[in-house]
This record gives structure tokens, sequence and C-alpha cells, in this order.
């Protein structure tokens, strides 16, 4: 048995925790022990209006259970002002949840650009702001830990959500390179894909589906993921329903052409079933994996 996962004293910042997963979040690591500066700007799942009252109502909850938290009602665009209120009531941060996230779902064809840019701003820009703030002080400290919220609709794509899920797989590419960065550091970096029953995918997912999908069931992971235990950075997790599995690229073997002679589209079309066959495929880790096969194909053809 492993031993419990604590986080006695950190500081974590979990973004839209006004409810849905980002409450469950703040809830479960104020239960285990942690100071949760609890972000939420109060609006609709439409990115319209705000009210303080989300974020208060769960401040409230972590009290009463004998835990530590404090209300910051700021958009995560203004992420410098979160990070300032951690650092002025706690003194430090050491975990970030960037949870927060609207929806303007639409067919690409009906998208206006107020759809694509709010929920760029909201996913993206928010949790570029919230992460950029807090890096200084995650380094000084050669300590921290970040999630990042990322999407089956950004992995896979999803009918109506071309804006969401653009910035949900922008934000596996930030997880991916930061934990490049952020390693020598102590900073891991992880990215979870979840799927629960919230005020975000309710009439999306079948009622008797939706009842099952307790956000309380994603939480555990992102717990985890910010503790002193793990010790991966640069992944992906997909979560919901109490089942948590890891995702990772894969590649087929491709077919190399001769680059002396170049290639033609028609080579390309004769190829095309081994260009996509699968078997043997491989599983590249970094940029420079991604380029073996290119470079020995390139060796197979030596100059002159």
């Amino acid at each position: 048995m492993s031993e419990p996962v604590r986080l006695q004293d950190r500081v974590v910042i979990v973004t839209g925790a006004g409810g849905g997963l980002g409450r469950a979040h703040a809830l479960l690591f104020a239960a285990r022990g942690a100071r949760v500066v609890v972000n939420d700007l109060g609006g609709s799942t439409h990115g319209e209006g705000a009210n303080a009252s989300a974020a208060d109502r769960v401040v409230e909850e972590i009290r009463a259970a004998g835990g530590s938290a404090i209300a910051n009602h700021d958009s995560v665009t203004d992420g410098a002002r979160i990070v300032e209120q951690a650092l002025d009531t706690f003194g430090r941060v050491d975990v970030l949840v960037n949870n927060a996230g609207i929806l303007r779902d639409k067919t690409f064809h009906k998208m206006e650009d107020s759809d694509w840019e709010l929920v760029y701003r909201v996913h993206v820009e928010g949790a570029y702001k919230v992460t950029h703030a807090a890096w200084p002080h995650l380094r000084a400290q050669n300590w921290g830990r970040v999630i990042f919220t990322s999407s089956t609709s950004g992995i896979y794509g999803n009918f109506g959500q071309a804006n969401y899920g653009m910035a949900k797989l922008g934000l596996y590419g930030l997880t991916r390179t930061l934990a490049i960065e952020g390693r020598k550091h102590g900073i891991l970096v992880n990215a979870i894909a979840p799927t629960g029953g919230t005020r975000m995918t309710e009439g999306l997912i079948p009622p008797q589906v939706f009842d099952r999908l307790q956000p309380e069931l994603i939480s555990p992971l992102v717990v985890y993921l910010g503790s002193e235990q793990c010790q991966d950075s640069g992944e992906l997790f997909e979560v919901g329903g109490g089942w948590v599995g890891k995702l990772r690229w894969e590649r087929s073997q491709g077919v190399g052409f001769d680059p002396r002679e170049g290639f033609t589209p028609e080579q390309v079309a004769d190829n095309w079933a081994r260009i996509g066959d699968f078997e043997g495929a491989g599983h590249p880790q970094d940029s420079l994996q991604a380029l073996q096969q290119m470079m020995a194909n390139l060796q197979k053809y030596p100059l002159g």
C-alpha cells in the first residue's frame, strides 16, 4: 500500500472552482491538508456575467470542514492578480490547477469571431496568464506542480466544438513544452481530459450516465498529480466515472523515399496503405525521437 497522499500546507490555486470539477478538486486538496485559493469569476457557462457567491460558498465548505481557503473572484485572464492574492495571503504557491472554462458550441459554419475568441481567451490565454504569473515562484523554490485541463473534444474532435477542441488540445501542447522546461527546476506539468457530470456537460450526456459521472471521481487523479508522490511529467490522462487511462502518441513505421530523387504524388498513392499501417507502430516520446525515422531514411541514401 502506498504512503498516504498528503499536501500539508502546500498552497494550491484551483481556477473555476466555484462548482463542478473545480469545486471537487478544491475540497479534496483541502481535505489532504492544502491551503486552497478558490478562484471563480462566477459567470455563466457561456462566459457571461459574474457572481462572487460561487467561490465564497466553496470556501465556506472548506472552512466548515476544518480546512484553509480563500476566495478569489478575478477572471483567469487577470491571472497575475490570482497569484498575487495567493502570495499575499499564504506567502507562496505550490500547485496550480487550470480548470476554468466555458462553452460556446456552434458548428464551424455558424461560428462567429466572438465565439472563437472568448473560448480561446478563457481556456488558453487564461491558463497562460495564471501559469506565467506563478512560474517564477515555482522556479525560485525549485518545486511545483501544474495541471492543465484538456478534453476528449481536443484529442478526438467533437461536432460543434471547433473552438473548444482547438483550445483543449492546445493546452496539451503547452503541457509538453512546460514539462521539458520545468523538469530541471522541480516543476512537473501534466494534463487531464476529464468526463464529468457538471453544468457544462448537462444536456450533452444522457441523464442515466450523467448522474454517475460525479466530479468527485476525477479529483483523486488531480490531487495525486499535484503531490510529492507524482514524478511523471508531460503526460495526458483520460479520467471519468472511476476510470483512469494514460494516452500516448502512436506513429506508423511509414515509408521512406529516396530524398536525392524526390518522390511524386503517384508514389504516395501507391504506398498509401503502408503509410497508414500501424503494425509495429512507434511511440515517440520527444522531438528527438520523432526525428529518428526521418534521419534514418536520410542516412539510407547518402549523398555522393
